[in-house]
Order: structure tokens, then sequence, then C-alpha cells
């Protein structure tokens, strides 16, 4: 198993700050994507979820916050 991160980049046609509150409020992360049982946007902050392409294909997904810039 590679341990190397993935970084994934994206350009957003949106305003700054709903691209931010979609990536850092744990609210509007389950209205885009996932819900996680809490979410701090702080340095250090780990968390885990699972999620798929389809319900057969699901995969452990573990975070870590490495970095904040609002």
């Amino acid at each position: 198993m590679n341990n190397q991160p993935i970084v994934l980049e994206r350009v957003f046609n949106a305003p700054i700050d709903k691209v931010w509150n979609a990536l850092t409020k744990n609210e509007e992360m389950k209205i885009w994507y996932f819900q996680l049982p809490e979410f701090i946007p702080v340095v250090g902050f780990e968390f885990r979820f699972t999620g798929g392409p389809a319900a057969d294909r699901q995969y452990l997904h573990i975070c870590e916050i490495t970095e904040v810039k609002p």
C-alpha cells in the first residue's frame, strides 16, 4: 500500500464564502456530500467517513486537517 497523500485541487465558479462554508461547516457538509458526527476546521483535527461511487463500492477515508487558510 502506498502511504503518499492524495492532494486534490479544484476551482469552483462560486463565491469563496459559499465554498469555505461547504468545506468547514458540518451542517453545510451534509448538504453537499457527507455527514460527520463532528468536524472542527483546525490543524490536527482527524476524522473518518465512508463513501464511494456506488453502494457496493464504499471506501474508508481517513483524514487529518494539515492546513487552514480562511
